[in-house]
C-alpha cells in the first residue's frame, strides 16, 4: 500500500494547503476506513502531525506570529490532558479489551464537532471579529484559558483530531489576535500537544512509522501545492465542502 499511501497523503496534503481544514479531521477516518485499527490510525497521526506542525511553528517562529503566553496557558491544559487520555484508554483496554471502540466512537462524535466548527469559523468569522470578551487581558482569563486547553486536549488525546480546528475557533471567539498570531499561535500549541500526545500512543505501540512516513513524503508536496494556488480558488464553497464530508464520516463513525 505504500504508493497508495503516498498518493494519499499528496491529496490531504492538497486539501489542507487549499481549503485550511485540519488534516487529521480527514486523514484518520479514512486511515480506518482502509481498514487500518483506530488505535493506529489515531497514534500514527499524531506522529505525522508532529513533524509537519514541527516546520509550521519553525516558520511562525521567524515571523514572531506566536503568543507564547497563550501558547503557555493552554499546553498547560491540554498536555498533561492528553496524556491523561491515553492513560486511561490504556487502562479500559487492560480491563476491557475494548480500546478501538472507545477511539472510534470518541472520533465520530470529535469529527462531528470539527465539521460544526469549521463551518461556523467559515461564515460567521466576521461576527466575532470583535467583541468585548476579546478585550480582556489574557491574565484574566488565564483559568479559562487552561480549562479549553483541558477539555480539547483530553479529546486531541483520545482522537488526534482537533488540535488545530477546535482551539483555532476558541482562539477566534475568545482571544483578540491578529489573523497571522492566531494562526501561528495555534499551529505553535498544535505541535506541543499532538507531540505529547503522540509519544505517549508511541509508548503503547499506536503508532505505524513506516505509515507515517509515506504520508509525509506524499503530503509535504501536496501542502505546497495546494497552498500556492489556495488565493485562487474560493475559499468557502471549498471548506463546507470539506466540512459537510467529515460530517458524514462522523456519523459514520458512530
Amino acid at each position: 500500500m505504500g504508493f497508495g499511501i503516498i498518493v494519499m497523503g499528496l491529496l490531504i496534503g492538497f486539501l489542507v494547503g487549499l481549503t485550511g481544514v485540519g488534516g487529521a479531521a480527514l486523514l484518520t477516518p479514512i486511515l480506518i476506513l482502509l481498514g487500518i485499527s483506530p488505535s493506529i490510525a489515531v497514534g500514527t497521526d499524531l506522529i505525522y502531525n508532529s513533524v509537519t506542525k514541527f516546520f509550521g511553528s519553525i516558520q511562525h517562529w521567524r515571523q514572531k506570529s506566536i503568543n507564547l503566553q497563550l501558547v503557555k496557558y493552554l499546553a498547560i491544559g491540554s498536555i498533561p490532558s492528553a496524556i491523561l487520555a491515553v492513560i486511561v484508554l490504556r487502562v479500559f483496554d487492560s480491563f476491557f479489551q475494548n480500546q478501538e471502540q472507545i477511539i472510534e466512537i470518541a472520533l465520530g462524535y470529535t469529527l462531528i464537532l470539527v465539521a460544526i466548527a469549521t463551518l461556523v469559523k467559515t461564515f460567521m468569522k466576521e461576527k466575532y471579529d470583535s467583541n468585548r470578551f476579546q478585550l480582556k487581558p489574557l491574565e484574566d482569563k488565564r483559568k479559562m484559558t487552561i480549562c479549553i486547553g483541558a477539555i480539547l486536549g483530553f479529546m486531541v488525546g483520545l482522537t488526534s483530531i482537533g488540535s488545530g480546528s477546535l482551539f483555532a475557533l476558541a482562539m477566534l471567539f475568545l482571544y483578540k489576535l491578529r489573523a497571522s498570531e492566531l494562526v501561528g499561535t495555534d499551529i505553535a500549541h498544535a505541535f506541543l500537544l499532538v507531540s505529547a500526545a503522540g509519544f505517549m500512543h508511541a509508548g503503547i505501540g499506536n503508532v505505524d512509522y513506516l505509515l507515517a512516513l509515506n504520508l509525509l513524503v506524499g503530503s509535504i508536496p501536496g501542502v505546497i501545492i495546494g497552498s500556492t494556488i489556495s488565493s485562487k480558488v474560493p475559499a468557502k464553497p471549498l471548506r463546507a465542502i470539506v466540512a459537510l464530508i467529515i460530517l458524514v464520516s462522523g456519523f459514520q463513525l458512530i
